[in-house]
């Protein structure tokens, strides 16, 4: 798969999973490229160490599925670490 290919199977799967997950996401269109660029990136390592697919055609199912994982992976990271952990202060007043 090209670089084509790459930007725009990242900016589908990111936009996907950023409408799939509702949180405190980075916003604008380079952001949700990113994501889903990296997030087909850590899905395609992911899935080729447990064996159940890989990244290797824009037109196969897996592919998005893989990539849209991974993106939705890195949603899920990106919330935790900003979020404190779950943890928020409460002030009394």
């Amino acid at each position: 798969m090209g670089i084509i290919g790459w930007i725009l199977l990242g900016l589908i799967a990111g936009a996907i999973a950023k409408a799939i997950h509702k949180g405190n996401e980075p916003g604008g269109i380079l952001a949700t490229m990113v994501v889903g660029i990296l997030g087909a990136i850590l899905g395609g390592v992911i899935a080729s160490a447990v064996g159940v697919g890989d990244i290797d055609s824009f037109f196969s199912i897996g592919t998005w599925l893989i990539a849209i994982g991974g993106a939705l992976l890195l949603l899920f990271i990106y919330n935790a670490v900003t979020s404190g952990g779950g943890r928020r202060s409460v002030t009394h007043g």
